[in-house]
């Protein structure tokens, strides 16, 4: 059997001619179990059954792999996670979900030579349809080779099509690999080192923004095991949790949220509450956004409820809010009109970036507010979930209240910041823009954000391939957006 040299051996100097092939699972990845993988498109795609049939199937895959050979035992996951499943929805799990999972596990040696070459390629036993939008979309591979999954009409059938510049590197991590890389110039092993760190969002090529899916922790069999196990435990906790914010008083919900494993945070000073006998003035609560329910948890850092206005909102969602919601039309005139008249009615929040984002970044904030009102208090909003996540994109973004109050421990934490000085406000002469850009600059300064030019039309075309706005349908106003 060849030996090759170990990766750590290989120059990154003087590449930027060569070409580079390399193995995916074990070699590009640390990780040398593509299960995770499997997994997270058979739990958005087809559930709790299809996730639970995958674990079924798992140790027959895991013989075939080990005793008969890598192909078998892919293919045995290949039908068990794709058949009968349109092909459209697995795209979009590939290009909405799979990245950031794949972004975090990285092996820094072989991404330190691969990124040294001109050309990519990576040959693997995974479905091409899974692994191509990560490789091409955020590293820059050139080349993509991988299982193709046959097709009818637009479904998968489970089973794989047959296989349809000899590279100077060639990188691979087992026995397997050894006949690709001895048609190469040079070739060198990536060793079994599980705690060797992953290569870090920044040194990507193109950063991980926005992802979707509602798992949060990558689903190894064991993981994948405990969340079927916690899922009727998760949701009748979310149900007692809802129905507590309902049938509790809101100066008594933070207390509530305590003794059911709802960890809130509050930090700074809140302004008090709006008196008109004493002066104190309606006020815009400004809030970084993260999912549906930052107005329930500001409400609950106040002790009292905070009408909020939302460029959209499922009607399921608003009905579980229990506090009142004011859907924009987005249309300038209008909304700014809207919020004038709420104003005098009480406190207000808003979510100037329109949308969610999960990683660390604030997206463009909309400029209305600030025109509106002088009376301006930046909230910096963060959350912790470790099961699930409370937002999505592509899913029916009714069960986000749900999803969030599943995981075992979530947690909120609200930050005030000082209410915006009389002079950076658009009453002193600032534009609109300038009391925006300050305000983003405050939150994210508090949050170690970093503050983006991306929209909410950015985030959908990424995840979703459109524009996130809904077509037109009866007893719906053309202007609605799906989900905030």
């Amino acid at each position: 059997m060849a030996k090759f040299p170990t990766v750590d051996q290989c120059t990154s100097d003087g590449r930027e001619k060569h070409t580079v092939v390399a193995d995916m699972d074990g070699t590009l990845l640390r990780g040398r179990s593509s299960f995770p993988y499997f997994a997270l498109i058979a739990f958005e795609v087809g559930g709790i059954l299809r996730l639970l049939f995958l674990l079924l199937v798992t140790p027959l895959a895991g013989l075939l792999y080990y005793f008969v050979s890598e192909s078998a035992g892919i293919q045995v996951l290949i039908f068990a996670t794709f058949a009968g499943v349109k092909f459209s929805e697995i795209e979009s799990v590939a290009r909405a979900v799979l990245p950031k999972f794949y972004s975090s596990d990285l092996h820094p040696e072989s991404w330190r030579v691969l990124s040294a070459c001109e050309k990519r390629c990576i040959l693997t036993a995974n479905p091409r349809i899974m692994v191509q939008p990560f490789l091409k979309d955020f590293l820059g591979f050139d080349t993509v080779l991988g299982t193709e999954v046959a097709t009818n009409k637009g479904t998968a059938t489970g089973f794989v099509s047959p296989p349809g510049v000899l590279p100077e590197i060639a990188l691979g991590d087992k026995h397997t690999d050894i006949p690709f890389m001895k048609l190469c110039k040079e070739g060198y092993m990536v060793p079994a080192k599980p705690e060797v760190e992953a290569v870090t969002n920044d040194k990507l090529p193109k950063p991980i923004i926005f992802h979707d899916g509602r798992l949060v922790q990558k689903p190894t069999p064991l993981v994948a095991l405990l969340t079927l196990l916690w899922l009727p435990i998760g949701f009748f906790l979310a149900c007692l949790r809802i129905s507590a914010r309902a049938l509790i008083p809101m100066s008594l919900v933070y207390h509530a949220f305590w003794a059911l494993g709802v960890r809130v945070t509050v930090k700074g000073t809140p302004p008090p509450a709006p008196q008109k006998s004493t002066g104190h003035t309606d006020v815009l609560y400004i809030c970084s956004h993260r999912t549906f329910l930052d107005p329930i948890f500001l409400s609950t850092a106040l002790g009292r409820p905070i009408l909020a206005v939302t460029y959209s909102v499922s009607r399921l969602s608003e009905f579980i809010s229990l506090i009142k919601t004011v859907r924009l039309n987005r249309d300038r005139a209008l909304d700014a009109a809207m919020i004038k008249k709420l104003l005098e009615e009480g406190d207000l929040s808003i979510c100037p970036e329109g949308t969610t984002c999960r990683e660390p970044f604030l997206l463009r904030f909309s400029a209305l507010f600030a025109e509106l009102t002088d009376e301006l208090v930046p909230v910096a909003i963060v959350n912790k979930m470790n099961m699930f996540h409370g937002t999505t994109a592509c899913g029916w973004k009714g069960m986000d209240s749900f999803y969030f109050f599943m995981n075992p421990s979530p947690a909120y934490e609200v930050t005030f910041l000082n209410k915006l000085p009389a002079e950076l406000t658009c009453g002193a002469g600032k534009s609109s823009h300038e009391v925006v850009n300050y305000i983003q600059r405050v939150i994210a300064a508090n949050l170690s954000y970093e503050y983006t030019g991306f929209t909410r039309k950015d985030k959908y075309w990424a995840l979703a391939g459109n524009d996130g706005t809904v077509t037109k349908k009866p007893l719906l106003h053309p202007s609605k957006i799906m989900g905030c």
